[in-house]
Order: structure tokens, then sequence, then C-alpha cells
């Protein structure tokens, strides 16, 4: 079996022991780039190598690229592949570990020093945690501007351009970044410059870094994640902080929290996506605010929230995640319903109803426990059958009313709601949806009735219940 060992260059200077040994007794060397301070003692050594440098002024793209250095690597016997900085990027490496695996070759890949690592050497400050990333082919989708981050091998304008555009979406125009680029002795030159300006300097090559430092707070960003929510949270409710949010609870949020999931529901019958945005941003207000104030108590942190939620889903789709079968959304809700009730520990179907939530709304309430018996077969076979029994129940609250009797009044009336319901359900129907339509309707003719009794001189305030049934006919017509 041959061996493929991939030994980073370094910087000029600081070359590993075992980086050099195997570039120096390689039985065949490649060399990622001859144009590059890093490798300047090979070539004054004279040791033979093969350049990568012609596959990157040929390829398409790093895909492309990729596959063809990864192609040419495997020559058939043992060999070095050394590369500039502290190693390669994911992509190319990939690349090159598939390769390998189809032609029976194994690969070792050598530690070494980055060019970030030499930049923060120079630079006047520490920074810890830091994030470093490759500039040409690792950019990631998210980035933490709390965190110090070195993008390194920024090596053309046009890679500089893609780095700006990713950190403008965070840092603000003016945020300070410094340019490093190394001089033909290996020595980096450092400049401060605004990060507008990132793509818009003299020279660019494979060594060029881009060092970040943090923001210092959320309102000096462009944008913020969960991460800047939370921290904007746990300052409102420090000491300090706002007196309002500090004296907030569960149970003083609890009526805004339903307000703000039904404007959530609004915006997307509005069909507007920016006031969806909008909304979806003040519910997951309420989801930072609960679990900050657990968070105080040490009882849990957001990401026993995210965990939770990231396991269940994964637990309930046996389907995507594992081996269970359902071709169909019924097939779905069916082994969601089996999973969810054997992971609450539910022995019984009624159990499964008393954990439908009281704090519903009523209808959807009803609409969910139907449901449930539904899944056992307690159900009507279509909705004409289920609308044989309402008219029973009306008669029923007929006769309650005429006894007089206001509890049995109630009773009769919540069943009429009740019936009603399996109807809209039988019918596939969401019975808070025709509710709410039925009561924009009455809204809607009540407003046009009201503008016919203003437009005829008249007032409502001073008409019989009989006059404005005839305005409301004379509204039912002209909306027809």
């Amino acid at each position: 079996m041959t061996k493929l060992t991939i030994a980073p260059l370094s910087i000029p200077g600081s070359i590993t022991t075992a980086s050099q040994s195997a570039i120096e007794h390689a039985g065949r060397l490649f060399l990622q780039t001859a144009d590059s301070p890093c490798a300047r003692w090979i070539t004054d050594a004279g040791l033979p190598y093969v350049s990568m440098d012609d596959l990157y002024d040929s390829s398409y793209d790093y895909d492309e690229l990729n596959q063809a250095i990864a192609a040419r690597l495997m020559c058939g016997c043992d060999a070095v592949y050394a590369v500039s900085g502290r190693g390669i990027g994911e992509g190319q490496l990939s690349a090159i570990r598939e390769a390998a695996a189809k032609a029976g070759t194994t690969v070792k890949v050598l530690p070494g020093i980055g060019y970030s690592d030499a930049v923060l050497a120079d630079l006047p400050f520490t920074l810890s945690d830091r994030r470093v990333i490759c500039a040409a082919n690792d950019l990631p989708d998210t980035i933490d501007p709390f965190l110090p981050l070195c993008v390194e091998e920024m090596d053309t304008r046009l890679c500089a351009g893609d780095v700006k555009l990713a950190l403008l979406d965070y840092y603000p125009d003016e945020h300070t970044v410094y340019f490093c680029d190394m001089r033909a002795d290996g020595e980096y030159r450092t400049k401060e410059i605004p990060l507008f300006e990132l793509d818009r300097q003299n020279s660019y090559s494979a060594a060029t870094c881009c060092i970040v430092p943090p923001a210092v707070s959320q309102d000096k960003l462009n944008r913020g994640d969960m991460n800047g929510l939370m921290a904007v949270l746990r300052r409102l409710r420090a000491p300090g902080g706002c007196p309002w949010d500090a004296k907030q609870t569960h149970e003083s949020l609890r009526s805004s929290l339903i307000e703000e999931a039904y404007e959530v529901v609004d915006a997307i019958d509005s069909g507007d996506p920016f006031a969806l945005c909008e909304e979806l941003g003040d519910l997951l207000l309420h989801v930072g605010m609960h679990t900050v104030i657990e968070e105080e108590k040490s009882s849990f942190i957001l990401r026993d929230v995210t965990s939770g939620i990231i396991n269940k889903m994964i637990y309930r789709h046996p389907h995507v995640f594992g081996t269970a079968e359902a071709d169909t959304p019924e097939q779905v809700l069916s082994n969601w319903e089996k999973l969810k009730k054997k992971e609450k520990h539910m022995e019984s179907y009624s159990a499964t109803m008393e954990a439908v939530p009281k704090g519903f709304p009523a209808l959807m309430r009803a609409a969910k426990i139907q449901k449930k018996a539904a899944n056992v077969g307690f159900d009507w076979d279509n909705a004409d059958q289920a609308l044989y029994k309402l008219p029973e129940e009306v008669s029923e609250l007929t006769k309650a009313m005429a006894e007089g009797n206001h509890a049995h009044i109630d009773e009769e009336l919540g069943d009429v709601f009740f019936a009603a319901v399996n109807v809209a359900r039988l019918l596939k129907r969401d019975p808070e949806q025709l509710l709410n339509a039925a009561t924009d309707k009455f809204i809607t003719r009540f407003k046009v009735m009201e503008e016919l009794i203003t437009a005829d001189s008249l007032s409502l305030e001073d008409m019989t219940l009989e006059k404005m049934d005839r305005y409301w006919d004379k509204a039912k017509k002209k909306l027809k």
C-alpha cells in the first residue's frame, strides 16, 4: 500500500522537523505552489518537485481544482505533498482522501504553523479563543462576531471581495480590521484598515491574512444571531439594565407570548414575508426571555432548549433518521402519535387527550381531542352523520333555555360548539379559521351597514334593532 504525506511548509523559518524531514526524503515530491516564500528553501536546495501551479491556472472552480490535484497525487508510489501555511482546506483534503481510498493509498497529515500565527505574534495585543478559516474554500455560513476571526490565504482581490461581503453581513463598513501581507523576505507588514477597503489593497498572495477583532457590543453590528439576542437580554435583566425587563416572570409574560404567537399567525395569513420575519423575531424574543429567566436560576440554558427539540425531531422522524418507513403524510402522523405517546409515558388514549394543553383556543383544543378519539375509531364515518348531531344539541339547548337553568344552558351550549367543531373537522376545515372568517365577515357587513346609515344622515345610537336589521339586509345585498 502506498502512502501520501501532507507536509505543511508553515511560514518561512518555522517549518516543523517532521515536515522538513518528510520533504527531504520524499520518494516523489509535489508542491502546492512554487510561488510562495514558504517554498523558497525547496527551490534553493534544488529538490526535484512537481508543482500544482498549472492546475490552479487552468481549473474552472475549486471543485475541479481539488479533483485535479487529488488525481495527480495518486502517482502509484510513496509521495509527499508540500502545502503552504498550516495545511489545506477541507474541500481539497476530502477530495484527496476520496481518491486515496480508491487507489489504496493511506493519507497522513502532519501539523504545521499557519500564516495567522505569524501575524498574531507581531500584533500589539492578544486575541485568545480565535477562529481561523481559509478564505479560499472555507468561508463559514455563520460568524460569531464576538470572537476574533483570522482569515488566511486571501490570495486574490476577488477572494478578498468575497471575504469582505461575508463579513459586511455582520460588521459595519468602518469596522477596523488588520490587513497582513507577507513580503518577499517572509516577514509580514500589517496595517489597520476599515473593512470596506479589504479588497482595495495593492497586493494579495496565498500568505495574505485578515485579522478581524471582535465586536464590542451588539449595537455596533449589522446583524445578530441567537447568541447576540441572549447577550442583549442578559444585559437588560442585569443590574443597571432595564427595570421593566428585570422584573418580568414567566407568568407576567404569558399573555404577551400568546399575543405574539397570534401576530405570527396574522403575518402568515397576510402573505407578507417581511411582516412574518418581524413577528417571528418578537416570538423568538419570548423564547430567549423565558430561557434567560431559567438560566438565572441555573435550571437550564439555551443549549438545553435547542438540544431537546433537536433530539425530539430526530426521535419522531425514524423514517428520515432511522430505518422506519413512512411514505405518506398519514403514516408520518400515525408514527408521530405513537412515538409521542411512548415518549411521554402515556398508558391510555384518554391520557393523550388530557395532555392537550388547556391553554389552547377552545375550538383548536376540541378539534385536537376529537382527532385523538378518531385515531382509535371513535368517530363518525363522515360529516353528514356528524351534522345530524347538531340539531339534536340545539334542541337540548332550547330545552335548557326554557328551563332557565344557567348551568344546564352552559353545558348544552358547549355541546353545540363541540358538535359544530366535529362537522368542521370531518369536512377537513379548521374551525378556528372558519370562526375568524365569520367574524371578519360580520365586521365588514357592520361597517357597510354603518356607512349606509350615515349616508342617510342617521345614527346607530338613535335606531331601533328593527331599523338596523333593514340596513343589515341592505349591506348583505351590497356585498354580494
